[in-house]
Parts: structure tokens; C-alpha cells; sequence
């Protein structure tokens, strides 16, 4: 069966990475979570106590990402630690957009998302991918939400996360995050000229993944 590359884009909680998974786990594909990058590299810079402006390439070697499957599930690792839980906390949220509009940053991850996409079969969702990552990508999605269904999706995972954050500090993380992530230099949100729209507001998550497996199946049959 054709391979094929999906790429997901669109704004902070509108179900993005979630949907990406499932779409990928329906079509045996490799799911790849660009934010959760951006996070862990932020998460070094953090712990690391490294300030935030344009890195040396040195700095940006020390730093080792990749994907792993545990318990069926697909995580992060960061120079071989998990670290899932802790790239969703309060302080990467605060500092995660400043982080991704890093050139170097982003041209040192982009190179390597577009290496994992060499022999097709992926997921990859972000804010750049079928503009930069992946601009000739099969199937392009952008994703968007009224801002209250995305503060709502949000406050639900944290608590599962156990991370405390109220609706409004995630409502005012998000516009903050929504205008860093538009109005960046180097790869800014935007929708694709060939992405199809999806609003997410009133959909489940299993209805999400069924819009873009219906379209995924549709490029893999042409």
C-alpha cells in the first residue's frame, strides 16, 4: 500500500498531537509530536539554565531527541530520559513559543523532522510542518477552535497530568502562545494554500481522527 505524509498544523489545544496519534496508530504510520520537540529542548534550556536567544551549535548538539513507544504509547525522550510529564508543566508553557521562534532552534529540529520523514509513513503535527517541514506533503490539515473549547481541552490534560494551572492562566497562556506562534520570523503558524480546515470545536477527538483518516485513505487510494 502507497505511503504517504500527513501533516497537521493548526493552534495550541485544538486536539492537534492527539489526533495525529490516533490517525497514525489506525494507519500503522510513525507519529511525530513536533511540540513535544520544541518543549524538551526547551525543558534543557530551562534546566540547564541557559538563556533564551540564538544558540551555538554546540549547545544544540548536546541535545538528543527521539521517539519511543512505552506501553503502546509514543514518548519523547531527551539524551535518553523520558521526559513527557515534566515538558508539560508551567514554566515550559511560559517559555515554550519564545524557545521555537529561535532560528537556529528551528532550523536544527526542522532538519532533523525532515529526516524521520525520508521513507513516508508519518504523522507529524505542529505549526510549520506542510508550510516548511513537509510543503509537498499528500495530506495537509489545519487545524483550528474557538479559543474557550481549547482552554477547556487544555485544563482536561493537565489534570490528568496532574500539572495545577486555572482556566484563566491557560486562556492568557494561549493568546500569548497564538501571537508568538503568528507573528514569529522563522516558520509562523499559518495555514498551508492546499491544507483543508478543520474545526474542532464541537468535535470528539474519535471525530477528529475519522475527518482525517477519511481524507488520508482518499490520498492513499489515488
Amino acid at each position: 500500500m502507497k505511503k504517504i505524509i500527513i501533516a497537521i498544523d493548526g493552534y495550541a489545544g485544538c486536539g492537534k498531537s492527539t489526533t495525529a496519534k490516533g490517525v497514525a496508530k489506525a494507519l500503522g504510520y510513525i507519529f511525530i509530536d513536533t511540540g513535544a520537540m520544541y518543549r524538551a529542548v526547551t525543558y534543557y534550556f530551562i534546566t540547564h539554565q541557559i538563556p533564551i536567544k540564538e544558540p551555538s551549535e554546540e549547545i544544540l548538539n548536546q541535545i538528543q531527541l527521539r521517539f519511543q513507544k512505552v506501553e503502546g504509547q509514543p514518548q519523547i525522550f531527551l539524551n535518553e530520559m523520558p521526559v513527557y510529564q515534566w515538558i508539560r508543566t508551567k514554566m515550559v508553557n511560559e517559555y515554550v513559543s519564545q524557545v521555537s521562534a529561535l532560528k537556529a532552534v528551528r532550523r536544527h529540529l526542522v532538519a532533523q523532522q525532515q529526516l524521520m520523514g525520508q521513507e513516508k509513513g508519518i504523522v507529524m503535527d505542529g505549526r510549520d510542518i506542510g508550510t516548511v517541514v513537509f510543503p509537498n506533503a499528500e495530506l495537509k490539515i489545519f487545524m483550528q477552535a474557538s479559543l474557550e473549547a481549547r482552554v477547556k481541552r487544555r485544563h482536561s490534560e493537565l489534570l490528568k497530568l496532574n500539572i495545577d494551572m486555572t482556566e484563566e492562566e491557560i486562556r492568557l497562556n494561549l493568546i500569548e502562545r497564538d501571537y508568538q506562534d503568528t507573528h514569529r520570523e522563522e516558520g509562523p503558524l499559518k495555514k498551508a494554500n492546499d491544507a483543508i480546515v478543520i474545526d474542532t470545536s464541537n468535535l470528539t477527538i474519535e471525530e477528529q481522527i475519522q475527518q482525517v483518516l477519511n481524507l488520508a485513505y482518499e490520498k492513499i487510494r489515488s
